[in-house]
């Protein structure tokens, strides 16, 4: 974290940042000559972390300087991580957002290697270092961080002035759609991937659903069947817990107490494991879970929910998360029919367990129902692909007829990590030569035959490895 700026030098930096952004667009050709490195570092507010080498790009890590309130820009400032991993000003750029922290290691999305161009990525406002000081929770919403974006788009068009796509996965992919509900003229396009949706928060009967028809009865019963042993043995499996939380130094003030986190963890097992798993993964789970030691059942609910992951230490990083899912993102409850009420005391617990009580958290319902409509009535070039056997896809975005060059796509068989690869061919080809043409990059017999599209850029094992976050299950 870094303190913010005296309120004068705040609104100097930020007048400073949106007219020279002008002045540098009008210099463009003449900058053009100017090493990447320079151009980046002068635009009003942003400072170097480090360079990378990469093969065939050079790669910044960044800080920005942002106002806290973008209504009240004079009333502070924080230093918002960004990288950049440049290929060269004359291809198009892609903006991707996790919605959480930002990789300090090259990293490619899909959509980046399609295009074969550059690739700007944000760390979301509230995850450190990203974070004002002191931190006004308040601040944290979709509007903020929508305009954390717009600002550093603003600010890097002058530099990377071609096409530019948003993107991002799971949290990523509602940040993208969120930008583009409040900034709808900065994109030429939007790949939103796995992204939920939850428009009534306390509506959640597609989730209980999803669970009922998920791969095979085989798989589901062995599921189902861990995750009621596991509360069946409570009292022998706390005990090892203790032991656990003991040795790692693990601590529960913020959910209250270990038999909380205990039972949440249990709780996200099934969930867990389609969210990261696959059906044919399935023979991993212990077959017979009556028969099952200890030991065997610890084990498989620690290795897909992670009993880490409601200690204190395992909170505090998503503590933004969770703080914008129990005021406006909304956060998942299902329900658990193959286990008898007796064994569960809690349920699924609500967002407001997993902040600290001294950080106020007021719901905002119509955030949600906003985005919602806007996206049915007004969606244009946006791609949204879910995966059929992802529980955040349940609650999908949909697409309406107000909606123009926008399409809805699943991934048969793929979980949280469904792309534009996993589609089936047709739709394959179609996806990647709408973003092709988004991006202006999509050739003349791509134009003529969208089944001609294929990326532009050959894959890179290191380069396009996917972060899928494990760490907590009930987090998209």
């Amino acid at each position: 974290m870094r303190k913010a700026f005296r309120w004068l030098l705040a609104l100097t930096v930020l007048i400073g940042t949106l007219s020279t952004a002008g002045a540098a667009t009008a210099a463009e050709p003449e900058a053009s000559t100017t090493d990447i490195k320079e151009r980046l570092l002068s635009i009003p507010g942003m400072s170097l972390v480090e360079e990378k080498p990469y093969t065939g790009y050079r790669f910044f890590v960044l800080n920005y300087t942002q106002p806290v309130d973008h209504r009240r820009p004079s009333e502070g400032t924080f230093q918002q991580r960004i990288t950049v991993l440049h290929k060269d000003v004359s291809r198009p750029t892609v903006f991707f957002t996790s919605g959480y922290n930002v990789s300090t290691s090259p990293r490619r999305s899909e959509p980046t290697q399609i295009v074969n161009g550059n690739q700007v990525s944000l760390e979301y406002r509230f995850f450190t270092p990203s974070r004002p000081a002191p931190a006004d929770w308040s601040k944290l919403d979709i509007w903020q961080a929508a305009s954390d974006q717009h600002r550093v788009f603003k600010a890097l068009k002058a530099v990377y002035g071609k096409k530019w796509i948003s993107t991002g996965g799971s949290k990523g992919g509602m940040t993208a759609t969120y930008y583009e509900r409040f900034y709808p003229r900065d994109m030429d396009g939007v790949v939103a991937y796995v992204a939920p949706n939850d428009v009534v928060n306390k509506e959640d009967s597609a989730y209980d659903r999803f669970f009922a028809r998920v791969g095979t009865k085989e798989c589901r019963d062995r599921l189902n069947a861990v995750q009621r042993e596991a509360l069946v043995r409570r009292e022998s499996l706390e005990k090892k817990y203790a032991a656990h939380a003991e040795e790692n130094n693990l601590t529960f003030t913020t959910i209250g107490s270990l038999d909380k986190a205990y039972e949440a963890t249990v709780l996200d097992y099934v969930w867990g494991f389609w969210q990261y798993s696959l059906l044919s993964d399935c023979d991993q789970i212990p077959g017979d879970a009556k028969n099952a030691t200890d030991d065997e059942i610890w084990n498989t609910v620690d290795t897909i929910a992670g009993f880490s992951a409601y200690a204190d230490q395992g909170l505090t990083t998503y503590t933004p998360y969770y703080y914008q899912a129990g005021t406006q993102l909304g956060a998942p409850t299902i329900q658990f029919p193959h286990i008898e009420k007796k064994h569960i005391r809690y349920g699924y617990q609500p967002p407001r367990n997993f902040v600290p009580r001294d950080i106020p958290m007021t719901f905002q319902p119509q955030a949600m129902r906003d985005v919602d409509t806007w996206v049915r009535h007004n969606a244009r070039h946006m791609l949204f692909v879910n995966g059929e056997n992802d529980p955040w896809s349940a609650e999908p975005f949909r697409v309406g007829k107000g909606a123009k060059d926008s399409y809805v796509f699943t991934a048969p068989g793929l979980n949280h990590g469904a792309n534009v690869a996993g589609l089936k061919p047709e739709q394959k080809a179609l996806a990647t030569a709408r973003i092709l043409d988004w991006a202006g990059v999509a050739s003349d017999a791509v134009q003529a035959d969208p089944q001609a599209a294929k990326p532009l850029a050959k894959f890179d094992a290191k380069l396009d490895k996917r972060d899928v976050r494990r760490e907590m299950t009930l987090r998209p």
